[in-house]
């Protein structure tokens, strides 16, 4: 204990002898291996949804668009659309399994590096225990399901807080090297600066580390060097804050924050908010996570000191001064905080360790059937925002030749070109321009001629509206949608055949024969 420092040197774990260390490190291959295999399981059943189907639409582009997108909107998410690019290049192309696949390694990734990280604060079982309820939690899954940016930031976080605790706590021999006490305080601003690279909101756990800091007080110097990877991290993305907040326009709304977000919040980190799953079991799933951390609460000097300034703050810090931000413009969406469900694995893990085996055994049996029916309700096709699937599904089974497409909805005429294969020979009556041509997120709308134009060409039109949209989308949306209603109508269309899925509706417009247009 140096004269700056109030807290003891943080204690090392004992090492254990070669034959168990090998048994160990074996057994720290099973979480991720059971990460993976339940990223993988099902993967293709849930239908592709509105950011997914942006993710597919931009890695197919050439680098230059990309390029020429990134500069013009959504730069917050270009280094996971890089990344996409680079996959669909080694892979010769994309789709939903090839594109959620990442995921499902970056979800493996984290659950590995929790178990590390468990070993280095409370030593190997909490470690096991905390990667394998990484592992099992169903929203993990859920995002090792999801071809977006969110699993990978969860694995840079634990990465980072892993960084963070080396930083903390060396081992003594590791201590005596210049070169290794410099070492994880650059790794350590490396991996914060990749986390605000692959998204600037997720720096909130920088907040989260430095009260972790704050709580230890490990000595001047110490803090000093912590508090310069952070600054250096950040600095490394400034270049990206710059230019994302002169794209504000492009980051979508959230819910506001009321009385009921943070009871709903530590629920979507057990189960994700599809409502496939009954309410009574996502009830019982909270109510045994809320009773083990009580647990833990009232055995906490059993706990590791380490675990709890590490754990707690990085799960409620991200999400209070998101939910503060969140006052002045709503950007409170829960999947922003995946990031902080690590955190809430390793407490459980830690209540697991401290309370009776019968105890232990109860609240397993409790979360069993909660955790078994939220698995297979995310891998349910209508699980996501929009069942594109149920889209595809209906114009094979009753398109005839000639038919064309209408797309109505941000982001909705993206179907066509994410899922080409299946609107081949559907033209897109809706569209002036592509997307990828334009250098945008959405395709150029035709104008009002143009559609008549094309409506006089053809006497059947799918008109496919797209309903699950943030309310300035909404709003749009159903502009365009009326307006496009009166087109068909003055052209003579009516409709013939109508089909309702998750945030889709599905019309065909039929013109009589021999009718012509207006």
């Amino acid at each position: 204990m140096t004269a700056t420092s109030p807290h003891p040197a943080i204690p090392v774990i004992p090492r254990v002898p070669a034959g168990r260390a090998r048994w160990t490190r074996a057994a720290g291959w099973v979480p991720p291996a059971v990460a993976l295999g339940l990223g993988v399981w099902g993967n293709t059943e849930p239908s592709a949804w509105t950011d997914e189907i942006v993710t597919i639409d931009v890695a197919r582009r050439s680098w230059p668009q990309l390029m020429e997108l990134l500069g013009r909107v959504d730069a917050v998410h270009g280094l996971h659309y890089v990344l996409m690019y680079l996959v669909g290049q080694v892979n010769g192309g994309l789709n939903e399994f090839t594109t959620r696949v990442p995921s499902a390694v970056a979800v493996a990734v984290a659950v590995a590096g929790l178990t590390w990280l468990g070993r280095l604060l409370a030593g190997p079982r909490s470690g096991l225990c905390a990667g394998m309820l990484l592992a099992v939690l169903p929203t993990a899954s859920r995002y090792a399901q999801e071809a977006r940016s969110f699993a990978f930031v969860m694995a840079v976080a634990i990465l980072a807080t892993g960084a963070l605790v080396k930083t903390l706590a060396p081992r003594s021999r590791e201590a005596l090297a210049p070169h290794s006490r410099a070492r994880w305080p650059a790794l350590y601003a490396v991996l914060i600066a990749l986390l605000g690279w692959f998204n600037v909101m997720r720096l909130l756990l920088v907040a989260a580390h430095a009260l972790t800091v704050a709580l230890r007080r490990p000595g001047r110097r110490l803090t000093v060097r912590l508090l310069l990877a952070q600054a250096a991290g950040i600095a490394a993305v400034v270049p990206l804050l710059v230019l994302g907040s002169a794209q504000s326009s492009a980051v979508g709304e959230a819910a506001p924050v009321t009385a009921g977000t943070p009871f709903n919040y530590f629920t979507w980190l057990l189960t994700p908010g599809q409502d496939t799953l009954p309410t009574a079991l996502k009830l019982l799933l909270t109510l045994t996570a809320l009773t083990a951390l009580t647990l833990l609460v009232a055995r906490r000097p059993k706990a590791p000191p380490l675990v709890l300034a590490v754990g707690v703050p990085w799960l409620a810090v991200p999400p209070l001064l998101l939910a503060t931000a969140s006052l002045g413009h709503p950007l409170f969406a829960y999947r922003y905080l995946l990031f902080c469900l690590p955190a809430l694995a390793l407490l459980l893990a830690t209540a697991v360790t401290v309370v009776p085996t019968r105890v232990r055994l109860l609240l397993a049996l409790l979360a069993a059937v909660p955790l078994a029916a939220s698995h297979l309700a995310i891998r349910q096709e209508d699980s996501r925002q929009w069942d594109t699937r149920a889209v595809i599904r209906t114009l094979r089974i009753h398109d005839a030749p000639g038919d064309a497409v209408l797309f109505s909805g941000a982001r909705c005429g993206l179907i066509a070109t994410a899922f080409k294969e299946a609107f081949t020979g559907r033209p897109d009556l809706g569209a002036a321009r592509t997307a990828a041509g334009i250098g945008a997120l959405d395709n150029l709308p035709a104008d009002p001629d143009l559609l008549r134009q094309r409506l006089a060409g053809t006497s059947r039109v799918w008109h496919v509206t797209c309903n699950h949209l943030s309310s300035g989308a909404r709003q749009a949306a159903t502009r365009t949608a009326a307006s496009q209603e009166e087109a068909l109508t003055r052209a003579g269309f009516s409709p013939a055949y109508r089909h309702r899925a998750r945030g889709v509706d599905i019309t065909l417009e039929q013109r009589p024969a021999g009718r012509s247009a207006h």
